[in-house]
């Protein structure tokens, strides 16, 4: 009988293990950074290439780089955002993405990302000005698609309105339009 127990026990105990070991290969396989590196890979673009995210991120469309065309933009989760700004009359209504959903969208873990236009600007911006403010990458002005001609193809714009803070200067010098690089640092 003694024996039993003992068997019984030990059984028990193998049980619990092997439910464990289970549970936490499913968790380490349902992680990000665990997947294979073919899960962790973005599609390539199939239409010209505007905006290139380089440095610190997991997901890429190859050789670190994450290319996009206008149609894997348009596929993230949009956003909106009426506001003025510095260089434009009155409020205009933005349309594009929020910078944080695709900065997570590449798997991007920085501190800063230096963003560059088309003219060669280039500005360090904090990562937690995405995740305090609901800044967008704005491909559309007032339902109009931005051109390279006036401020497009992308725009980094803020909630100015939205924040007394975000009426400082040094935020103007954020808003980055013809952007087409960000790099993640």
């Amino acid at each position: 009988m003694e024996r039993w127990r003992l068997q019984e026990a030990t059984l028990g105990v193998s049980i619990a293990r092997i439910v464990s070991a289970f549970l936490l290969t499913l968790t380490l396989l349902a992680h990000p950074s665990m997947a294979r590196p073919e899960e962790r890979a973005l599609p390539a673009p199939r239409g010209p290439v505007v905006l290139t995210i380089t440095g610190a991120i997991s997901r890429t469309t190859s050789d670190g780089e994450a290319l996009f065309d206008e149609t894997m933009l348009e596929a993230l989760p949009p956003a909106r955002l009426n506001t003025g700004t510095v260089v434009t009359d009155g409020v205009k209504h933005f349309e594009g993405v929020l910078m944080r959903d695709l900065f997570n969208h590449v798997g991007a873990e920085g501190r800063t990302v230096t963003a560059t236009a088309l003219n060669d600007y280039v500005i360090d911006i904090p990562m937690t000005d995405f995740r305090d403010f609901d800044v967008i990458m704005a491909t559309h002005m007032d339902g109009e698609r931005l051109l390279a001609s006036d401020k497009g193809p992308l725009w980094i714009v803020y909630p100015r309105d939205d924040h007394r803070e975000l009426q400082d200067i040094r935020y103007d010098y954020r808003w980055v339009w013809q952007l087409v690089r960000l790099d993640v640092k």
